[in-house]
């Protein structure tokens, strides 16, 4: 499949058809996409919550100042993060290197340490920062990949993290709502998907040295 081609098919879709479900293939690729994303260190302080019951999504519309693609895409994917950073995160991301690379402990040792301290010199909230970067790692991510399967989306900064926290009860899992992602298949009369991409000129954008 063309890659530029699916890039250019892309776009914020605006209306979902309602009536079309992700099949589980699709909807399996999409989670392992995200569980592949690079992030720094691998250390990996994201999670995907994936959300098809509407019932659920129904009270969400409203704390995303009513976009209808809360409730009307086949699925909401809801990025989070954590809301620390914890010396054992760290401790078992180092133990999954060895258990899977099977890397001596000595050699891993000097990383773990200067990670770390590199985590105990932020602050909560510089940590804090720092995962939702990666937040926006993933959201790039997953909406190429969903372009390359022919899935539409449309991310969206636009709504109240804390009334997500609170209605999908992230507090107890030690979690923070940073971003969502409806997924799902655009409507027939979404005016929008016809419409041209506006981009600069490659050569604006793009400066070669």
């Amino acid at each position: 499949m063309d890659i530029i081609k699916q890039l250019e098919w892309r776009y914020a879709t605006k209306k979902f058809d309602a009536t079309k479900i992700l099949p589980e293939e699709k909807l399996n690729i999409v989670k392992q996409a995200f569980n592949l994303t690079a992030t720094s260190f691998g250390l990996q302080t994201i999670k995907l919550i994936v959300i098809e019951d509407k019932e659920l999504r129904a009270p969400l519309v409203k704390h995303a100042y009513n976009q209808k693609q809360v409730l009307d895409a086949s699925h909401l994917l809801v990025i989070c993060i954590q809301k620390d950073i914890l010396h054992d995160d760290v401790t078992n991301y180092y133990n999954n290197i060895k258990g899977i690379r099977n890397t001596p402990e000595s050699i891993l040792r000097p990383y773990k340490e200067d990670l770390i301290k590199m985590m105990e010199k932020m602050t909560v909230q510089q940590r804090q920062r720092w995962s939702t970067n990666q937040a926006y790692i993933a959201l790039g991510n997953l909406m190429t990949v969903c372009a390359m399967e022919g899935i539409d989306s449309c991310p969206m900064e636009g709504f109240t993290p804390s009334k997500y926290d609170e209605i999908l009860k992230l507090e107890e899992k030690g979690l923070m709502t940073v971003l969502l992602l409806p997924i799902g298949y655009r409507a027939a009369d979404d005016m929008f998907s016809g419409f041209k991409k506006v981009r600069k000129p490659l050569e604006e954008a793009v400066i070669e040295m």
